[in-house]
């Protein structure tokens, strides 16, 4: 039994009110790679670099119990590269630039060594790959989750609704959830995607948490607030590392553990906009991380009394 992740491993340039980076390691999968290890024992990762990938940051997804086997690199090509400039209330963020490079023909190749793959995360990615993921893979997982966007939304919606169906957790925010329902509430938005596939859905809230909904019931947690948000660009990919780690430890996918593993999740996740990249999720003491868990359960505790 095995957690594979298919997504993007990347650089990105990043530009907030707090400072600039021109290109630090980024993408979907590496964020998810590193969240997941604290939780998970390890997990298989596929994605696609170029020559220019540096050894020191595959390395850095190896120490994190990251197994990079399915890490293709084509030395002929560049990695897929994106930088954005976030607007004051780091809500809003303008994309400056985007290079596909190695990912514009990009099909991923499954080693017969994940082909155990039970738990699969499909990370923000063009949905013609991770239908093509999900498709290579010799029996269908005990649990699929999905991330999305806006942008797979409006240009890709076919290939998407195909994902959708075959997917049990779909992870989105509240403006995708009203964007692919056509709904003017998150509510009536969840119970309409739901009728798309997913068991569970989770709508992400931002600083006002995340909601789960499956088995005709709702859970509603709350973010942990950080004092500083530096850089919010991975905490999305942080979250769904963090709940597919944490679903994946505990070998069940109820809704009880999903609740458990959004707290996980959402704790995980503030980590991340406190400075930037994956610069504040990388070699974190896990007590550290307990301590944000258990004032999240705390809070759910003294808000549902």
């Amino acid at each position: 039994m095995s957690l594979l992740i298919v997504g993007t491993v990347a650089f990105d340039g990043i530009e907030t009110p707090f400072g600039k980076v021109d290109k630090i390691l980024g993408g979907s999968a590496t964020y998810i790679g590193i969240a997941a290890s604290y939780f998970s024992s390890v997990s298989n990762l596929i994605s696609v670099v170029g020559g220019d990938f540096l050894k020191s940051d595959i390395n850095l997804l190896e120490k994190h119990n990251v197994d990079c086997t399915g890490l293709e690199v084509i030395k002929t090509e560049k990695t897929f590269f994106w930088s954005g400039r976030y607007h004051k209330n780091m809500n809003m963020r303008d994309t400056l630039e985007t290079r596909l490079n190695v990912l514009e023909n990009f099909h991923p190749k499954i080693p017969k060594k994940y082909q155990d793959c039970e738990y699969l995360m499909l990370a923000n990615l063009m949905p013609s790959i991770q239908l093509e993921a999900i498709k290579k893979l010799n029996n269908r997982p005990k649990l699929i989750v999905t991330d999305t966007m806006n942008y797979w939304i409006d240009s890709c919606l076919n290939d998407l609704l195909n994902v959708i169906s075959k997917t049990d957790v779909l992870i989105i925010n509240d403006e995708e959830a009203l964007l692919l329902s056509g709904c003017q509430n998150v509510i009536e938005a969840a119970q309409k995607i739901q009728t798309m596939g997913p068991k569970f859905l989770i709508i992400k809230k931002g600083t006002e948490g995340a909601l789960l909904f499956g088995e005709n019931r709702m859970f509603s947690c709350p973010a942990f607030l950080v004092q500083r948000c530096i850089d919010p660009t991975g905490a999305g990919d942080t979250f769904a590392g963090a709940f597919i780690g944490s679903l994946y430890s505990s070998k069940n996918t109820s809704f009880d553990d999903m609740k458990t593993a959004l707290i996980q999740a959402s704790a995980m996740a503030s980590f991340c906009v406190e400075d930037f990249g994956v610069k504040n999720i990388i070699n974190r003491d896990f007590s550290e991380i307990k301590c944000r868990i258990l004032d999240l359960e705390n809070r759910i505790k003294f808000l549902i009394k």
